[in-house]
C-alpha cells in the first residue's frame, strides 16, 4: 500500500484493494470496457523473468539530448509494476514515439499505489526537479480511489487541482482515465465515471478514456495477478495510446 499525504483526500473504506481487484478480474470477464490500477506497493520483477524479459525486450535507444520531455506521471500502471527496465510505460512510449518520427524522451512518473492524492502531494516535487522543463504530461490518476471507495467528488477534486497547476505552469496534459469496477454499484460508478471527460473537456485536453482498452480482459496481455499489464499488455496500450501523445507534442 502506498502511503497518504497530508493535505488532500486520504480516506479508505469498503473491501481491501487486493479483494476488489479479484472481484473486478471476474466482473470483467463479463462486463468489457472497464479498467482499474493495482495498489500494491512495486516489488520489482522476479529474477529469472527479467532475465528473459532483458532477452525479449530490445535496449533502448537514447532519443536526443535536447528532444521534448514528456513526464508519465501517474500510479502502478504506469510505473512498470513488476516489469523489467525497458518494459513498462515509459520506455515504451519513448521508443514508439520515436520510432513514429516524433523525438521525445518520456520520464517515468509512476509510483505503485498512488491515489489521486498523493499525487496531487508530490506533482510540484516531480515538475521541479524534472530533468527539464516538460513538454507534456500524461497524468492518469485516481484508480486508486476508486479501489479504496474514495468519493469521486474528492477524487474529481484533486485532478482538477493538478491540472490547475499545470495549466498556471503552462505545461500541456494528456489524460488517461478509468471507469468504476462493478462491484463498486451503479451509485458510484454514476459519480466516478464521468470525472475523466468532464475534466478534459473542461480544460481542453486530449483524452484517453481507457487506459487497459484491449488489454484487461486478455489474459495472455496481464500478469497473473489479473491487475497489471505485461510486457505485451504495455507494448498494445502504447500502440493506441502513441498517435494521441505525439499529436499533443505537435501542437
Amino acid at each position: 500500500m502506498s502511503r497518504l499525504p497530508p493535505g488532500p483526500v486520504k480516506a479508505r473504506t469498503g473491501a481491501t484493494p487486493l479483494l476488489r481487484w479479484a472481484q473486478y478480474g471476474i466482473a470483467l470477464v463479463i462486463v468489457q470496457g472497464f479498467s482499474a490500477c493495482g495498489a500494491e506497493a512495486d516489488r520489482g520483477a522476479p529474477a529469472d523473468r527479467q532475465a528473459e524479459s532483458a532477452a525479449a525486450v530490445p535496449a533502448v535507444v537514447a532519443p536526443r539530448a535536447d528532444a521534448p520531455l514528456v513526464i508519465a506521471f501517474g500510479d502502478s500502471l504506469y510505473a512498470g509494476y513488476q516489469l523489467g527496465p525497458n518494459e513498462g510505460l515509459a520506455p515504451q512510449l519513448e521508443r514508439a514515439l520515436n520510432a513514429a518520427g516524433t523525438p521525445a524522451r518520456v520520464q517515468n512518473a509512476g509510483v505503485s499505489g498512488d491515489t489521486s492524492a498523493a499525487g496531487r502531494g508530490r506533482l510540484n516535487f516531480v515538475l521541479d526537479n524534472g530533468k527539464s522543463a516538460p513538454a507534456l504530461v500524461l497524468l492518469g490518476l485516481g484508480g486508486n480511489d476508486m479501489l479504496r471507495g474514495i468519493s469521486p467528488a474528492e477524487t474529481r477534486a484533486n485532478l482538477v487541482a493538478m491540472l490547475d497547476e499545470l495549466k498556471r505552469r503552462n505545461i500541456p496534459v494528456v489524460l488517461t482515465g478509468m471507469q468504476a469496477a462493478p462491484n463498486m454499484g451503479p451509485d458510484y460508478a454514476r459519480d466516478f465515471n464521468p470525472i475523466y471527460a468532464d475534466i478534459a473537456a473542461e480544460y481542453g485536453v486530449p483524452l484517453y478514456p481507457f487506459f487497459l482498452d484491449g488489454v484487461v480482459t486478455a489474459k495472455g496481455l496481464m500478469l497473473n495477478d489479473g491487475m497489471h499489464p505485461n510486457a505485451k499488455g504495455v507494448e498494445a496500450v502504447v500502440g493506441k495510446l502513441t498517435p494521441v501523445v505525439a499529436a499533443a507534442l505537435a501542437e
